[in-house]
């Protein structure tokens, strides 16, 4: 399937992509004979999170790949119910070999944990890289207790669903309260589906949030354990950029991911916090834009 647009910064086409038993909706930006950077979002979030990114790269000559990660927004939710960090890690495995040379991963928050994870099971499956290089954006192997409970409560509280879009809107800037809430909530219609009852609802399927119960929580130490390991395997150019204001990746964080990636490349970003590509779009594309172009420059 594949929808066509050419307005503005709006994808050229919307495609959908074989991953690991399922499909998965991406947008497309950019020529396609051009080097390959895939867009994923974090936990929650959609391909659409990446719209001013995909546009950036586009106009940098690049070919840029929003996905929606299993279970959010467009493309499949798991059958068995299952969102497990592997599962998210072989989908891109699997979008990342249908690219004629390895493609640039930029993930966010779940999007790069993913990545990570994806990197080191290709490095011990296959004989060539799965990528060019990796941008984790305000992800690492340790993740603050505090932002990570966070995060959860305002997923669970909207599992709920909202009266209108306005109660939508209140809701993130409640979460985000240092973002300006925009006065038109209508853009949220592309995360959120109006289901029969009239309320609107986060379109994610509700097991990847209610699956994660106290047992989840007990092995986030063995999460971790995975984490690093993975990360110990990463040779590819990588850099982290966080948002300063950022709960979820602290000074620790940074510290711990330096040892276990010596060559990381660290890029603040100052009044960001975790969701740092929405929160300052033009500083987050030029960072990122200029490490890619530095090692999968366009020909």
């Amino acid at each position: 399937m594949s929808t066509t647009s050419e307005t503005g910064n709006a994808p050229k086409a919307t495609i959908r992509f074989a991953g690991s038993g399922l499909t998965l909706a991406a947008d497309i930006y950019g020529d396609d004979n051009a080097p390959t950077v895939m867009l994923m979002h974090g936990g929650g979030q959609t391909r659409h999170a990446w719209g001013g990114a995909g546009a950036a790269f586009a106009n940098a000559g690049y070919r840029a790949v929003s996905i929606d990660l299993r279970g959010h927004s467009d493309s499949d939710w798991s059958p068995d119910g299952d969102y497990s960090l592997q599962r998210y890690a072989d989908d891109l495995i699997e979008v990342a070999n249908t690219c004629s040379r390895p493609p640039a991963l930029v993930g966010a928050s779940l999007g790069g944990l993913a990545s990570m994870l994806a990197l080191a099971t290709n490095s011990r499956s296959a004989s060539t890289p799965l990528a060019s290089c990796l941008v984790l954006v305000d992800v690492a192997p340790r993740i603050e207790t505090a932002g990570r409970i966070k995060i959860q409560e305002f997923m669970r509280a909207g599992m709920r669903g909202f009266d209108n879009l306005e109660e939508a809107a209140d809701a993130v800037a409640l979460y985000n309260p240092h973002r300006p809430r925009p006065k038109d909530p209508s853009g949220l219609r592309k995360n959120l589906r109006q289901r029969g009852d009239g309320r609107w609802y986060w379109h994610w399927d509700p097991r990847f949030v209610s699956e994660r119960n106290e047992a989840e929580e007990q092995s986030s130490t063995i999460v971790r354990t995975e984490l690093s390991d993975a990360a110990r395997l990463i040779d590819i150019p990588t850099m982290l950029v966080r948002g300063r204001m950022s709960d979820i990746v602290s000074d620790e964080s940074v510290t711990e991911l330096k040892e276990l990636v010596p060559h990381a490349e660290i890029a603040d970003v100052a009044d960001a916090g975790h969701m740092v590509a929405g929160d300052r779009n033009d500083i987050f594309n030029a960072a990122v834009i200029d490490f890619v172009g530095r090692v999968m420059p366009v020909n």
